[in-house]
């Protein structure tokens, strides 16, 4: 049951994802460069001190040994130093904290901003369980990498700081360490290949588990009807078994990587400890040489500890490749002009194509709706009514030819002017705003005042249930249960409040009795401010009171007319089947 689009876009992802993520993450880390900057500048600065704290401390403990007086002040400095190598880390952990959530902020503003600005088409390429994925876990776990970057030069500078200063030091134990430097370097290279596929693999199966389960959330009372909600919940955690086998993955090469650095880093110290004895034994070594040898072992010995800043790196970059699927999304692209003066709202359609999945969904639609008129579209399920609204308003491209309103193509049009003068209704529309009230106002540039909103209410035959709510227009949308028929008068209310010459109702009277869509009808013709009307339709009687009928089959005008014309066709009437909502020429008005 997961939809093909879903499949599709997840497939899609690895290739070429990675240059896309880097893309990305640079700019993440542009939006934050000054503090990524003092991150770098911070962690630089407490690397120094991790530095020099080991050559103070053992100069300061060989001038104590010899009693000098001097001892004293380079155990203060000593003590200085390490007290601002605390204070640097701690700086250091607050401003990654800060640029990590300013850089997963914008990855997720990023993100969404391209996902509302796209087709509506191209954003269902992902499921919704997949986009909250994407701008969720993995936009958090992406936005660690800047400032994981930031430091990875000086995380390691100890390590590498470290191993040149023990060959300064003393030379034989510098030679001692080094021994197991080539095996080191080989498991962080083996960890940073075998890791980056496996946190890819995990993070693809993160995404099939919650798109499965947004679409069985969205379908619960399909599922409950059905009575198959075992099988759905067995469905739908299908693949928890491969997310454990890739996560135990994960972990056991991360694990592996740590045990076999973290048992080679003390067997290197003892090493060093050793060499060092004997240097010390034959006079070749001081006591505080000794001391400062084995600290800066213990730093060179810090390489291991790159393996997390490694990690936290590559399963940063696994996870911005998801994301940045998302940046990629084609946005809908918009013109400079805006409208002279008012218009009648006249409608052309020049040879209008879409495709989708490669196949030609809507094919040479040539139509010009007169302004001021209402048009109703009809065909069977499938036919391409719905697409041939959404290409009539611009809710997506036209893969060929154009759609013309009042002369204007709509895409020379600013989005701006495109919605002010183009109002969409639709069969299951979406309700936003805190309130009942805020919902019909949702959009509108400027707000609209409370009397335009209880007007657009009252045309769409909304006002008495809305007045029957606990606070009326001013009773949260949380607390205002609805049916399906008072969605769509509100949805309804809120196309009906910011129509301008076009209003594009896409089967919007669908769950209304028939009473109420009649009346809804008859509001619309003599109280909304629409001037042309695009209605998609399954109702006879909808059709016979419209101006003009667009018949369309399998993604072609079949016929064009006035409803008595068309219903001397048996296949037209054979539209609306024999009986219920069925009506002859006679019902036009």
């Amino acid at each position: 049951m997961t939809p093909p689009a879903a499949g599709e876009a997840a497939a899609a992802d690895p290739s070429g994802g990675a240059a896309a993520a880097d893309r990305a993450l640079r700019a993440a880390a542009r939006h934050s460069a000054g503090r990524s900057a003092a991150v770098a500048g911070c962690s630089l600065a407490a690397a120094c001190a991790a530095l020099a704290e080991p050559a103070l401390l053992g100069h300061a403990l060989d001038l104590l040994l010899r009693r000098d007086p001097s001892g004293t002040l380079w155990a203060l400095c000593c003590a200085a130093v390490i007290a601002a190598e605390v204070l640097l880390d701690a700086a250091t952990a607050r401003l990654t904290g800060g640029v990590d959530a300013r850089s997963t902020a914008w990855l997720r503003r990023r993100g969404l901003g391209a996902l509302l600005r796209t087709a509506p088409h191209h954003a269902a390429r992902y499921s919704p369980g997949e986009v909250s994925a994407r701008l969720t876990a993995h936009a958090a776990a992406a936005g660690t990498v800047p400032a994981a970057a930031a430091t990875a030069v000086t995380a390691l500078l100890p390590p590498v700081g470290g191993l040149v200063a023990l060959f300064l030091v003393d030379v034989w134990t510098g030679l001692a360490f080094l021994a197991g430097v080539p095996v080191l370097a080989l498991l962080l290279r083996a960890f940073a290949r075998a890791s980056d596929a496996s946190v890819g693999r995990y993070q693809q199966v993160q995404l099939t588990l919650a798109g499965r389960l947004a679409e069985a959330l969205a379908g619960a009372r399909t599922i409950a009807a059905a009575g198959t909600a075992e099988r759905e919940a067995a469905r739908i955690l299908a693949p928890l078994p491969e997310l454990g086998r890739e996560g135990r993955l994960m972990w056991r090469i991360y694990g592996g990587t740590a045990a076999r650095t973290g048992a080679l880093m003390p067997l290197l110290l003892y090493v060093v400890l050793g060499v060092g004895g004997l240097r010390l034994a034959a006079g070749a070594l001081g006591v505080g040489g000794l001391l400062a040898a084995v600290r800066y072992a213990g730093l060179a010995a810090g390489a291991g500890a790159v393996t997390g800043r490694l990690a936290a790196v590559v399963r940063g970059r696994a996870a911005a490749r998801r994301t940045a699927a998302l940046l990629g999304l084609p946005e809908l692209p918009q013109g400079e002009r805006e409208y002279a003066a008012d218009g009648p709202g006249t409608l052309e359609l020049r040879g209008v194509s879409l495709v989708r999945a490669g196949r030609t969904v809507l094919s040479g639609v040539d139509l010009r709706l007169a302004g001021g008129t209402t048009t109703a579209v009809v065909g069977r399920s499938g036919s391409g009514k719905s697409l041939l609204a959404a290409a009539a308003g611009r809710l997506t491209p036209c893969d060929g030819g154009r759609v013309l309103l009042d002369g204007t193509p709509l895409e020379e049009l600013t989005a701006r002017a495109l919605r002010r003068e183009v109002g969409h209704a639709f069969e299951r529309p979406a309700l936003f705003g805190a309130t009942v009230g805020g919902s019909v106002a949702f959009g509108g540039r400027p707000e609209p005042g409370a009397d335009a909103v209880r007007a657009a209410a009252r045309a769409a035959g909304a006002e008495p249930f809305v007045l029957r709510l606990p606070r009326g227009y001013r009773t949260p949308l949380a607390d205002a249960p609805m049916s399906g028929g008072e969605l769509q008068r509100l949805g309804l209310a809120r196309a009906f409040r910011g129509a301008g010459r076009l209003l594009v109702l896409d089967d919007a009277t669908s769950s209304l009795d028939t009473v109420t869509a009649r009346e809804v009808e008859l509001a619309l013709a003599r109280d909304v401010r629409a001037r042309t009307r695009l209605v998609v339709t399954h109702r006879a009687a909808t059709a016979a009171r419209a101006d003009l009928v667009v018949w369309l089959e399998a993604g072609r005008v079949r016929a064009t007319g006035a409803h008595a014309e068309l219903w001397r066709d048996p296949g037209y009437r054979a539209l609306f089947g024999a009986g219920g909502d069925a009506a002859g020429p006679g019902e036009r008005r």
